[in-house]
């Protein structure tokens, strides 16, 4: 053996050796991690918040604008009307063909449906597919509980995936996917051959399995050290695990778009984030979109780039003719297509603080705020999107109005509910809605004023046997002895004195005087236990306290109110219906209470809002008798705390109560009344805000002309007779007859005849 031939065979024995000492070693350890890593490959899943679904149903209040906001809000797009997610509008007629969803009361299918509106209202729904009656459009995501990571991802099976998708993949990607061991050469190779014959990067040369590799467990940092870690991972995951799984994985971890600090992750979270349909929905340039993206979502961005996007897509098009997957008419019809993508991310973040902030609160019993974020949970919460954005415009319009170089700077809460049912519609905490430092509405407790008054007057109204809106009351000056030995003397906001007038009128105008005696007759001790009932309340039951006296939130005086919007019924007010898990069952449903209002609770708050409406109608909210709101025949109630630091309104309609605040932080005075501040802010809500009219009703009520200055029941045609509602049974007991008067005058008997 010649020594050249001796010293060959030696370091081929040598290279073996090493071989056999070093790589066995390196090759197990590194089965060992990549296995151990692939099998336990979890993903943290973002937590979802949705909005309350629409239910749209004929003779329900709607407007076009409305409409239109809840579209955009749930990231529909002007379209054929027939894909999911898209709509045709003609005028005052559209078709929508909706997305389904898993919704708190079961799964809702897609459902397509001609929808009318005329007058403010909905004329006609009309289901275009043969189903049932009515239609639910998806909820809109409010916001997204993201874990460590901003990754926006939602886990797909390959089994639910369009077979154009799976195809197309590995069409373009990887041709070789389903026979190579990991590792491609020859498709490198082939790979080389295309791009340079189409003059552009078309095909990429690593295979499937090595992007999934980079994806995961490396960086993308071109070294040659990096790269043969690449090769060794991507053999031993093809060795260990199958194809399907592989697949699946890379599905649902490749990177498809960016909106902030949130990435987006996976063909079910891009559909949504670029579409904004589920991938199934998918068409077939959609779908060739995606694919194309993978190559550098953030150069063929479609929304900054749609040149390069749509050049990217057509290729990718003709990638899927040229193997079979289309033909050519589809490929052609494909490319004519326009993009389609949102004009905005699909994503939410958190578009709405201040409600999300009383998500996360009513949530804190069952679920630490470490257990929500990336748990993959569904949240349905009750927000109207369209509410919201009425809300939020109209603090702003409000104060930009009232703002004044000599005043402080003003701010603004403001909470909307359903009045039939205590869920909670929208939530401003700040004159900036988007600012999540301080939620005034939940967390601002300030001096309420007049806006406790309904309340003495519900507790009075409850007696029937001794109060009603036409019992008389003294609004002359007053004098109250309190424990320390002091003579409390409040005044009427004008100054003056009105004599004896009626419950209702002491409540339309808001007399402080005969408030004070009412009060002291009802006593403090029995209004503080009733806010205590209502909404929590912890009041001293001080005298004060029947003007005001005491610091509350907006949120709270909602939930007072809620119990005369509602008709007597305590119902806690609600901002969460349900949460599901990632398979989309129920965790957790929050339904609100339920209970019928007891008879007398009925009765006594139907002639509280009844006075309320006379409060509306030429009271000390007699503003809302005019312009847009004026056909909604609301219920309001003015509030202005001491020296004009506070300025409140509370209102309501047949459909949506109101709160609204208007003060400032340095707790100075604004010089603004219930009337001048707060109530603008709930005129601009109710003046665009689809609502119905507010019909208190007639169960438990009977109603009669009461004589002028007299307690006493009359006829209507009697000079300054007036007609007042009471409890069924409890009228007047005596009857002051200007009929029988009149026949005395008449034959000659005076007051002295016989």
């Amino acid at each position: 053996m010649s020594p050249l031939l001796r010293y060959a065979l030696l370091a081929i024995l040598l290279g073996f050796g090493l071989l056999l000492g070093f790589g066995v070693p390196v090759a197990w350890v590194l089965d060992r991690e990549v296995r151990a890593e692939f099998e336990a490959l979890t993903w943290q899943i973002p937590t979802r918040v949705f909005a309350r679904p629409l239910a749209l149903a004929p003779g329900d209040p709607m407007s076009p604008v409305a409409l239109q906001q809840e579209l955009d809000a749930a990231a529909y797009s002007a379209g054929d009307g027939r894909t999911p997610g898209t709509y045709v509008r003609d005028g005052g007629r559209w078709t929508i063909a909706t997305r389904g969803f898993d919704d708190v009361e079961g799964p809702v299918d897609p459902a397509r449906a001609e929808v009318v509106l005329d007058g403010g209202r909905i004329a006609s729904v009309r289901r275009l597919d043969g189903g049932g009656p009515g239609v639910q459009l998806d909820p809109a995501r409010i916001a997204t509980l993201y874990g460590a990571k901003q990754e926006e991802r939602e886990l797909v099976r390959l089994d639910d995936l369009p077979p154009l998708l799976v195809a197309g993949l590995q069409a373009v990607e990887d041709r070789n996917f389903k026979h190579h061991i990991g590792i491609d050469p020859w498709g490198v190779l082939r790979a080389m051959v295309v791009n340079v014959r189409e003059g552009e990067l078309e095909q990429g040369g690593s295979t499937i399995t090595q992007q999934l590799v980079r994806s995961l467990f490396l960086s993308n940092a071109k070294t040659a050290t990096r790269k043969a870690r690449e090769a060794a991972y991507a053999l031993i995951i093809e060795a260990r695990f199958d194809k399907r799984r592989i697949l699946e994985t890379y599905l649902n971890q490749v990177y498809l778009g960016q909106q902030g600090a949130q990435s987006v992750h996976g063909v079910g979270a891009a559909a949504r984030f670029w579409f904004g349909r589920d991938v199934q929905d998918l068409r077939p340039q959609e779908i060739a979109l995606l694919i194309g993206m993978i190559q550098g979502p953030s150069y063929h961005d479609p929304r900054r780039f749609p040149d390069r996007a749509k050049a990217r897509r057509d290729l990718v098009l003709g990638v899927f003719a040229e193997t079979g997957l289309l033909t050519p008419a589809q490929r052609d019809a494909a490319r004519a297509a326009p993009l389609g993508v949102l004009p905005r991310p699909g994503l939410a973040r958190n578009r709405y603080p201040a409600f999300l902030d009383l998500v996360r609160r009513q949530l804190a019993r069952d679920y630490p705020a470490d257990a929500l974020t990336g748990a993959g949970l569904v949240v349905h919460t009750t927000l109207a999107p369209s509410a919201q954005r009425d809300a939020e415009a109209s603090v702003a319009r409000a104060l930009a109005a009232l703002d004044r170089r000599d005043w402080p700077s003003l701010q603004a809460a403001l909470v909307v509910t359903d009045a039939r049912t205590g869920d909670v519609r929208a939530i401003v905490g700040d004159r900036n809605p988007a600012n999540p430092a301080f939620n005034r509405a939940l967390d601002a407790r300030r001096p309420v004023g007049s806006l406790l008054k309904p309340v003495v007057y519900l507790l009075a109204l409850a007696q029937p046997g001794r109060w009603s809106l036409a019992s008389p009351v003294d609004d002359a000056p007053v004098a109250v002895r309190l424990a320390n030995g002091r003579d409390w003397t409040p005044q009427n906001s004008d100054g003056q004195s009105h004599g004896v007038l009626p419950l209702q009128d002491a409540l339309a105008f808001s007399y402080n005087q005969a408030t004070v005696r009412l009060g002291m007759d009802v006593g403090p001790e029995r209004l503080s236990a009733l806010l205590e009932a209502l909404a929590e309340i912890d009041a001293e039951p001080n005298p004060s306290l029947i003007l005001g006296s005491v610091d509350l939130s907006p949120f709270a005086m909602a939930q007072v109110y809620q119990f005369l919007a509602s008709g007597g019924r305590i119902q806690p007010l609600r901002a969460v219906r349900g949460v599901l898990s990632p398979q989309g069952q129920p965790v957790a449903r929050y339904d609100g209470r339920k209970d019928a209002a007891q008879d007398g609770d009925a009765v006594a708050a139907r002639l509280v809002t009844l006075a309320l409406q006379d409060a509306a109608r030429r009271g000390t909210a007699r503003a809302l008798a005019s312009g847009p709101t004026a056909g909604l025949g609301a219920a309001g109630k003015t509030g202005t705390s001491n020296d004009g630091r506070d300025s409140w309104f509370a209102g309501y309609t047949g459909g949506h109560l109101a709160v609204a605040w208007v003060g400032n932080d340095r707790n100075e005075a604004t010089g603004l009344y219930g009337a001048t501040g707060a109530m603008r802010i709930w005129q601009g809500v109710f003046s665009t805000l689809p609502s119905d009219p507010l019909v208190p009703g007639e169960q438990g009520i009977e109603w009669a002309y009461v004589a002028q200055g007299q307690f006493a029941t009359t006829e209507s045609e009697c000079v300054g007779a007036r007609r007042y509602p009471f409890v069924a049974g409890f009228l007047p007991a005596e009857h002051a007859s200007c009929v029988e008067r009149g026949l005395l005058d008449f034959f000659g008997f005076g007051a002295d005849g016989e």
